[in-house]
């Protein structure tokens, strides 16, 4: 993997008691335990933190407090990676890349407490070299109390002031340190933002609107529940606590508490779903089709998100969606997600259904995922520009059959978590400029409830913007022939 980068406890805030740390036996504080577990997971085994945290917390029996505070550690650790090793290698007389990664990883979460958190820097100093002496060694934690010492001097901004580039010399460069982002991402959002139209151009709108872009990345995201109509109601949600979404009239944000204890989530009549993503697919069936409309595709249906809100849209118009996933454990997910639907484990390039076959097709196509690193703060660490390449080719693949996968007269969605300017606009555009039966249509039409989608014909969700994951769609009609 390349470089990757709470609230208190007694010591500090959340936390079980702890004594003071010191030259006796280090104390083990379970809450920190889990984060730097998570950390060193992600490092050696690319796992997901966000998939990882929940089983963990779980197994262990943290909850409450201590498990707020595992979370904040090992997220915005992850997140703040970037600048931290900046920071660290200020205060080392060796660079982060030779320091041993499980030293690294335990230094990090200290750095995290000292700049951006509430815990007493004494408590951030002596639960970290706790930690180190625990799990790394007693020689390593002098170390890093020296290093975590020499961090305390100053705060988060005048650390930054010292160590990112300036803005006049290294506007790209400044805003990779300052918020905590690969540089080669910063580049693609602000040319994302700006559609390509002022790649270089860096004046004071551009660089406003591109780090607030990078503030929101760096936010923990609100909670989003979806009612699948038909099954749940935003009313049956709101009596647990929930809000009304602001765009989507099947949408609820829960400010508090677990999902799962809301019955309709545990019944699967409601779910965990971000606002755009329910969004994107209510907008392919707002689309008016001539004809039959009772046969409907999620072509790349893992984890099963849409397909379930259109699987219960599906139902209540007298239609019927088939799911299909090339993967097989992300088929059973979407059959998890799913009642009337059609699952089926199917390649989507090379499909086993005849062409033509359906009225609506959405094309959910796999990405680098960077509209969503909000919700997987390790993802901006693990992804590389040297992947683009192979997902522009499958995305363009994919699209192609999924357009022939259409009926004359039908729609297709394609979207994509991501909005790098290759995998979306370029991507559309590359397909069909190789074929005359198809035509993009102005998809922030069919969503006339949010403002700040653009000028079409595209629309595109921002985290700054919409409070949603950033999301690219594009629909596209395919054309009667003659």
């Amino acid at each position: 993997m390349a470089q990757r980068g709470g609230r208190r406890g007694r010591d500090g805030g959340a936390g079980r008691p702890r004594r003071p740390s010191g030259p006796g036996r280090p104390v083990r504080d379970e809450a920190r335990n889990a984060a730097y577990d998570v950390l060193r997971a992600v490092d050696e085994r690319d796992a997901y933190a966000n998939l990882m945290m929940p089983r963990l917390l779980h197994d262990r029996g943290l909850a409450g407090r201590d498990a707020a505070l595992a979370t904040e550690l090992a997220y915005g650790t992850l997140r703040g990676l970037g600048a931290y090793d900046e920071i660290i290698a200020a205060c080392s007389d060796r660079p982060p890349e030779e320091i041993d990664p499980p030293l690294l990883d335990a230094v990090r979460i200290g750095v995290h407490q000292l700049l951006r958190t509430r815990v007493p820097p004494h408590a951030a100093v002596g639960t970290t070299v706790d930690l180190v002496r625990l799990r790394v060694g007693a020689g390593p934690s002098r170390y890093a109390n020296a290093v975590l010492r020499k961090v305390s001097t100053r705060t988060l901004p005048e650390w930054l002031e010292i160590v990112a580039p300036g803005r006049d010399d290294d506007p790209v460069g400044h805003l990779a340190v300052s918020h905590s982002h690969p540089r080669w991402i910063v580049s693609a959002l602000r040319d994302a933002l700006e559609a390509g139209e002022a790649a270089e151009k860096w004046d004071d709108a551009v660089w406003e609107e591109t780090g607030a872009l990078l503030r929101a990345d760096n936010e923990r995201p609100r909670v989003t529940l979806v009612a699948r109509p038909g099954r749940a109601t935003v009313e049956e949600l709101a009596d647990h606590g929930a809000e009304p979404a602001v765009y989507s009239p099947y949408g609820a944000y829960l400010p508090e508490g677990d999902p799962a204890s809301i019955p309709a989530v545990a019944e699967g009549r409601a779910a965990v779903q971000d606002e755009a993503s329910q969004l994107v697919a209510l907008a392919l069936t707002r689309v008016p089709v001539t004809g039959s409309d009772g046969r409907w595709l999620d072509m790349c249906a893992g984890p099963g998100g849409k397909a379930g809100l259109l699987d219960a849209l599906a139902a209540g118009s007298g239609g019927r969606l088939v799911a299909a996933d090339a993967q097989p454990h992300r088929a059973r997910l979407a059959r998890q997600a799913v009642r009337e639907a059609g699952v089926i484990v199917a390649d989507g390039t090379r499909p086993s259904w005849r062409p033509g076959a359906f009225d609506r097709v959405l094309l959910d196509a796999p990405c680098t995922g960077l509209g969503a690193l909000r919700r997987r703060p390790e993802a901006r660490w693990r992804r590389a520009p040297e992947s683009l390449p192979e997902l522009v080719d499958l995305q363009r693949e994919l699209l192609a059959s999924a357009l022939d996968s259409v009926r004359p007269g039908g729609v297709v969605a394609y979207v994509t978590c991501s909005p790098h300017l290759a995998e979306t606009r370029d991507v559309v555009e590359t397909v069909l400029a190789g074929r005359d039966d198809a035509e993009p249509l102005a998809a922030p039409s069919f969503l006339p409830e949010v403002t700040g989608l653009g000028d079409g014909p595209y629309a595109r969700f921002w985290p700054h913007r919409h409070g949603t994951d950033a999301m690219f769609l594009a629909l596209l009609r395919r054309r009667d022939p003659g």
